[in-house]
C-alpha cells in the first residue's frame, strides 16, 4: 500500500484553518469565564442557600454530569427551537459549554469550599460577617487556590471537548477540518495538522493557567 502525502494542500488552506482555531479559542475562553461565574455562584449556593435552591443545584449537577456533552447540545440546538427560542450555532455552543462546565466546576470548586479550615468560618461569624462576606472575603481565595490545578486540567478538557460543537455547524477548527478534508480527500494531512493545532491550543491554555497561577497565587508571597 503507497500513499503520497501532499501537505501543501493544508497550507494553501492553513488560513481557514486558523480562523476555526481562532473561534475555538474564543468560545472556550467566554466559556471558560462565564462557567467558573456559574460554578462559584452554584458552589456558594450549594453550600450557604436554602434548601429547595441547594436541591435545584445537586439536580443540575447529577444531570449534566450523567449526561452525554453532546445531548446537551443538542438541547441548545435543536430543541429550544420548538419552545421559540431560536440560537445560532455557534451561541448555542458557547452556552451549552458554559452550562456544562458550570457543573463540573461547582463540583470542583465545592470540594475546595470543603478544604477550609472550619475555624476560619467561625472567626468569620464571630465577627459579625454575613454569610456572603464570609465566603468572598474568607472562603473563596483559599478554595480556588486549593483546586486550582483541577478546574485548569478541566477548562483543557472543555477545550478539546469543543470539538463536539461541529456536529452543530459551528465552524471552529475540526468542523472547518472535516469540510476541507472532504473537498480535497486528504483527510490524514488535514486531520494531522488539525491535531497538531489542538495540541499547542491545549499547552498554550496550560502555560497561561500557569501564569495566572503565579501572578494570582504565588507573587505576593515572598513580600
Amino acid at each position: 500500500m503507497h500513499y503520497v502525502f501532499h501537505f501543501d494542500v493544508v497550507w494553501d488552506h492553513f488560513p481557514e484553518l486558523l480562523t476555526g482555531a481562532l473561534l475555538t479559542i474564543r468560545l472556550s475562553a467566554i466559556a471558560m469565564v462565564l462557567g467558573l461565574v456559574l460554578g462559584v455562584v452554584c458552589a456558594y449556593q450549594a453550600s450557604a442557600g436554602p434548601g429547595p435552591i441547594r436541591q435545584a443545584i445537586k439536580l443540575y449537577v447529577e444531570i449534566i454530569r450523567n449526561t452525554p456533552f453532546l445531548v446537551q447540545i443538542f438541547i441548545f440546538y435543536f430543541s429550544l427551537p420548538t419552545i421559540g427560542l431560536r440560537l445560532d450555532a455557534n451561541t448555542a455552543a458557547m452556552l451549552a459549554m458554559t452550562i456544562n462546565l458550570g457543573a463540573y466546576a461547582s463540583e470542583i470548586l465545592r470540594s475546595g469550599i470543603e478544604a477550609v479550615p472550619r475555624g476560619q468560618i467561625e472567626a468569620g461569624r464571630a465577627l459579625g460577617l454575613s454569610r456572603l462576606q464570609i465566603f468572598r472575603l474568607i472562603i473563596l481565595f483559599p478554595a480556588l487556590k486549593t483546586v486550582y490545578p483541577a478546574l485548569a486540567s478541566q477548562f483543557i478538557l472543555l477545550m478539546l471537548g469543543s470539538s463536539v460543537v461541529s456536529t452543530i455547524s459551528a465552524v471552529e477548527l475540526t468542523a472547518i477540518t472535516n469540510s476541507l478534508q472532504s473537498t480535497t480527500f486528504r483527510s490524514f494531512e488535514f486531520y494531522f495538522v488539525a491535531t497538531g493545532m489542538y495540541l499547542v491550543m491545549a499547552l498554550g491554555f496550560r502555560a497561561s493557567f500557569t501564569a495566572l497561577y503565579w501572578l494570582v497565587f504565588q507573587r505576593g508571597r515572598g513580600a
